[in-house]
């Protein structure tokens, strides 16, 4: 009998999600002749009962297993020495904070997989949180629009919701922005404030998720032409919700003069575009980010643009940046550092670059939480172990002792482009990533 480990998570104390739920457990083992090894935790979503009532096997640690699967980065001694394990490591962009456990993997000669480079024949990702984060980003992001009006003396409805990681479910969060959205229409906003309109940047699964949460406050939505010319006309009603979804073509244009905006030719050659997307931010209240970004691509908004915008007014419109993406000097370059759910939110001074948490300081307003989904952990957990738990059987059957060239035939298509590194050397799609390893400082 093949045996699979489920180790607790221990990055940080928030994170509660597991890579698969109770039920799922309980279907792989009623199916395949698999044995499932649960770690204690005093924090995860699901309880050790609910995993033991599931047929898995509770243990204070986990032993040698033949897969191990997580949901975060491993602790370096908390690795099986020459094992497959699986999770999201962070490692494929060179990150330099993850070059120490990648080298641990080399040298321990552990098979390394990770959930963000699992993907179809066509590249498409096949298992994600990424709906997950739109869903929790978009609850964070209207509860610091709703807190920070507060601090600026305005009395919203918005300021009665709570952080997404407050409610006992999502549909609990859900049932409080219907309320909201109620309310609004009904004893509008205060003199000044409206229009409210949100723009998401992005229309992928992150979108779908935050556009998911927005649509309860039963918005109208308008395309980013029509935004630029109503607000030009002055034909946006004050005491209307408007939702923005921005593309591509939205955002950035040719640089070259005539030049003729091209989906494909922006993905094979970013440094031919700029960014536009400045001329949206006079009008928005509230930006959510949720876009995959790599630094060859254009800044959607940059420190300058930023400015700018302070430069126009000193309490411009847009009120606050919601950014799921989350890379820090990234899409948003006013995105500083990531936060965790108990310190979610910081002003950044666009003059002097600093930031200060809370509320209360002069400048922008950032919710820049990057584990969105742990605020939701239970659906989260759920709809991870969907994805993920069709795959089980065939990763535990793969023989991780051949070499790779002849493991790879026995993996799911899907998981080929996901081994990192096999038996403590990069494959060779990640064979880059060599020299970032040897320098670690």
């Amino acid at each position: 009998m093949r045996t699979i480990g489920i180790r607790r998570e221990d990055k940080t104390e928030q994170e509660r999600r597991a890579p698969l739920a109770p039920q799922h457990v309980k279907e792989l083992a009623a199916k395949h002749d698999l044995q499932f090894l649960v770690e204690k935790s005093t924090h995860r979503i699901f309880k050790d009962r609910e995993y033991l009532d599931a047929g898995a096997t509770v243990v204070e640690e986990l032993p040698p297993v033949d897969f191990m699967a997580g949901v975060k980065e491993i602790p370096l001694e908390r690795f099986q020495s020459g094992r497959p394990h699986l999770f999201f490591s962070h490692t494929i962009k060179a990150q330099p904070y993850n070059m120490p456990l990648l080298k641990r993997v080399l040298d321990e000669k552990i098979t390394l997989l990770d959930y963000e480079v699992v993907a179809d024949e066509r590249g498409r990702r096949t298992i994600f949180f990424g709906v997950q984060a739109g869903l929790a980003g978009m609850v964070n992001t209207l509860w610091s629009l709703g807190q920070r009006w507060k601090a600026q003396g305005h009395d919203t409805a918005l300021a009665s919701l709570q952080q997404a990681i407050t409610y006992d479910s999502l549909e609990d969060a859900k049932t409080s922005i219907k309320q909201i959205g109620a309310e609004i229409k009904k004893t509008g906003l205060p003199s000044g404030l409206g229009p409210m309109v949100c723009g998401i940047a992005g229309y992928g699964s992150v979108s779908k998720g935050a556009q998911e949460i927005f649509n309860l406050l039963e918005p109208e939505e308008i395309t980013a032409a029509q935004l630029r010319e109503r607000s030009a006309q002055g034909t946006l009603d004050a005491d209307t919700i408007y939702l923005v979804v921005f593309k591509e073509e939205d955002m950035v244009e040719p640089v070259e003069d005539g030049a003729t905006f091209e989906l494909q030719d922006y993905y094979d050659n970013p440094g031919n575009y700029r960014s536009v997307f400045t001329q949206y931010l006079p009008h928005l209240t509230m930006l959510v980010n949720a876009i995959y970004w790599l630094d060859k691509y254009p800044r959607l908004i940059t420190w300058d643009d930023l400015s700018a915008l302070f430069l126009q007014e000193a309490l411009p419109k847009l009120t606050v940046i919601g950014d799921i993406t989350c890379d820090p000097l990234g899409s948003i370059e006013c995105t500083v550092r990531p936060t965790l759910p108990e310190n979610p939110v910081y002003v950044i001074n666009p003059e002097t670059r600093e930031d200060t948490d809370g509320f209360e300081a002069p400048g922008m307003q950032m919710m820049t939480v990057d584990i969105l989904p742990a605020e939701i952990p239970r659906e989260s957990t759920i709809a991870f172990g969907d994805m993920l738990s069709p795959y089980i059987p065939a990763l535990l059957a793969a023989d991780f002792s051949k070499p790779f060239e002849e493991l790879e035939p026995e993996l799911p298509l899907e998981f080929r482009s996901a081994v990192i590194a096999h038996q403590g050397k990069l494959t060779p799609r990640y064979e880059y990533l060599a020299d970032a390893v040897e320098h670690i400082a």
